[in-house]
C-alpha cells in the first residue's frame, strides 16, 4: 500500500490525515483547533531563541506521533503535504504568493521542498498560496486543483470564515475573490447589538427556519446590506421573527450578498464545501434563482485529491 501524508493547517485548525494513495481515502486522521494563529501566540510568548519553524514543526511531529499511534503502523520516512496557512508570514516558512493566472492542474503553483533528516524524518513539501493585485489565499488552491469537474468558464465557490469564488477560463484561474461572510455572520451574532436578536436553533431543514434563509436571501441581494441587517434586530423587537427565525434571516442575508454578484455570471458554477454549509449555499443559490448548473464537490475529498496530485508530480515512483 502506498502512503502520503497529508496535511492542511488553517489559520483556526490542524488537519493531518494519512492517506491511501491508491483509493485516496484517509485511513486516520488527526485533528484540533490548533491552527496557525494559536500557534503563532503559543510561539511569541514563549520568548526563546528557538526559531519559528522548529517550533511549529515540533508540534506536526507530536501530531504525527498521535497518528501513528491510531494507525498501528510505523509513518517514518512517508512523505508529508503540506498546505494552507503554513506558507504565510505567520506560518512555518514565508513564501511568496504564486501570482494569478495558474493551471487549475497546479503545475504551476509555488512550492518548497524540504528534505528529511535526521530531526525530521519526512520529506517535506509546503504549498504556497495565490494572489492578484487586490487578493490573497492560502489553502484553496490545493482543494482547487482536487476539483474533478472540467469546462470552458466556470466559477467555483468555497465557503468558509473568509468565502472564497475562484473564477476559471480553459483550466486557468483567471480572478480569485474573497467575502467575509463566515467572519461577518460570527462577529454579527456574538459581538454586536444583533447578537440578543438571534439563537441558533433546529437546522435549516426547520420550515420557519428555512423561509426565514430564503426570505434572507432575498433581501440581500438587494443594494444595501447595512440597512438589511439592521432588519435583524427589528424583526425581533417588532415580533415578525423568533430569534431563532433571526438566526437563519441573517445567515440567509450574508450568504445572499456573497452570491449577488453571480448574477450576471453566464458559466458554469460549482460548490465545493463541506456538510455543513453545502445545504446552506445549495438553498442559496436555488433561492437567488441562478439558472447555470450547480455542481457538488466535497471540499474534504477535493483537498486529499488536490493534494495527491501534487504528491504524485514531486515524489514519482
Amino acid at each position: 500500500m502506498e502512503l502520503f501524508l497529508s496535511c492542511d493547517w488553517g489559520t483556526s485548525s490542524f488537519w493531518l490525515r494519512l492517506i491511501d494513495a491508491g483509493a485516496l481515502v484517509a485511513i486516520a486522521e488527526e485533528t484540533n483547533s490548533q491552527g496557525i494563529g494559536a500557534a503563532f501566540e503559543q510561539w511569541k510568548k514563549r520568548n526563546v531563541a528557538e526559531g519559528r519553524f522548529f517550533f511549529y514543526l515540533a508540534f506536526i511531529k507530536d501530531a504525527i506521533s498521535r497518528l501513528e499511534q491510531k494507525a498501528h503502523i510505523s509513518l517514518q520516512q512517508l512523505p508529508l503535504i503540506l498546505s494552507g496557512m503554513a506558507s504565510s508570514s505567520i506560518g512555518m516558512i514565508e513564501m511568496a504568493y504564486k501570482e494569478l493566472p495558474f493551471d487549475k492542474n497546479g503545475a504551476d503553483l509555488a512550492v518548497k521542498m524540504i528534505e528529511a533528516d535526521d530531526q525530521f524524518s519526512h520529506p517535506m513539501l509546503i504549498v504556497s498560496g495565490v494572489k492578484t493585485g487586490d487578493d490573497v489565499m492560502r489553502g484553496e488552491e490545493t482543494v482547487l486543483i482536487g476539483c474533478s469537474v472540467s469546462g470552458t468558464e466556470q466559477v467555483f465557490i468555497m465557503p468558509g470564515t473568509h468565502s472564497k469564488h475562484l473564477y476559471v477560463q480553459n483550466n486557468r484561474v483567471t480572478r480569485l475573490q474573497t467575502y467575509m461572510t463566515g467572519e461577518f455572520f460570527n462577529l454579527l451574532t456574538s459581538k454586536s447589538v444583533l447578537s440578543a436578536s438571534v439563537e441558533q436553533g433546529n437546522g435549516l431543514t426547520n420550515g420557519k427556519n428555512l423561509r426565514s434563509f430564503e426570505k434572507g436571501v432575498k433581501e440581500g441581494q438587494g443594494p444595501n446590506l447595512l440597512h438589511s441587517a439592521f432588519s435583524v434586530r427589528t424583526n425581533e423587537l417588532l415580533a415578525k421573527l423568533s430569534k431563532e427565525e433571526n438566526y437563519y434571516y441573517l445567515s440567509g442575508l450574508l450568504i445572499g450578498a456573497e452570491i449577488s454578484d453571480l448574477k450576471s455570471y453566464n458559466g458554469d458554477i460549482i460548490l465545493v464545501a463541506n456538510q455543513d454549509l453545502m445545504p446552506y449555499y445549495v438553498t442559496a443559490i436555488q433561492t437567488a434563482g441562478l439558472k447555470q448548473p450547480v455542481l457538488l464537490q466535497d471540499a474534504d475529498e477535493a483537498l486529499i485529491r488536490g493534494q495527491h496530485k501534487i504528491y504524485t508530480r514531486y515524489f514519482p515512483k
